[in-house]
């Protein structure tokens, strides 16, 4: 290191005692244009090795960025069209539901109406046959009303002609009997 520092020392005694400001001479010059052509070339010749391949790749990159970013955006469109596509579908699937439900609900309203129908047109034809059958109860039991009364006139009347009267003159004398009172008498 003392050799380095007496070496510094010297060179700008040396400048210093020429009068020159940094010791500036011919070949001091000469080689820093030298120094400086070389430069230049190696600037040249490395711009042509290695910073035009480096700029190729760049340029081929941002290229390859602006494809990408390109892309998206075409892809970004066409998923914002297929969105629109399948939300216009889905309000159609939408209106179609309605329809099939609405049609569901018209058609049980009517299968409603039928069997509404049906239940009322069975209940009028059991209400027709139990007033027919009360009907024929009725009679039944008028039948056996008369049977009755004329089994108890019969009687009575046995008693009182004490045996003055057969079998067939009973039966002359009933159906004469019933001819003149008629049927509506037995009915009230």
């Amino acid at each position: 290191m003392n050799n380095f520092l007496s070496i510094q020392a010297t060179f700008f005694v040396v400048a210093t005692s020429d009068g020159r400001l940094f010791g500036l001479d011919a070949q001091l010059l000469h080689d820093a244009v030298i120094l400086g052509i070389n430069v230049f070339i190696i600037f040249l010749f490395l711009s042509y090795k290695v910073f035009n391949p480096a700029r190729k790749m760049l340029e081929g990159r941002r290229d390859k960025i602006q494809f990408d970013l390109d892309q998206a955006s075409q892809d970004k469109e066409a998923a914002s069209t297929l969105k629109q596509e399948y939300e216009a579908h889905l309000s159609q699937v939408d209106k179609e539901v309605q329809t099939i439900l609405s049609d569901a609900r018209k058609k049980a309203q009517k299968q409603e109406a039928v069997i509404l129908a049906q239940a009322k047109q069975e209940a009028d034809r059991m209400m027709a046959r139990a007033d027919l059958e009360i009907e024929r109860e009725r009679k039944k039991a008028i039948d056996q009303m008369k049977h009755e009364v004329i089994d108890i006139a019969s009687a009575m009347a046995q008693k009182a002609t004490n045996g003055y009267m057969t079998q067939q003159i009973q039966e002359q004398l009933l159906e004469d009997t019933l001819s003149q009172m008629g049927e509506d008498t037995w009915q009230n």
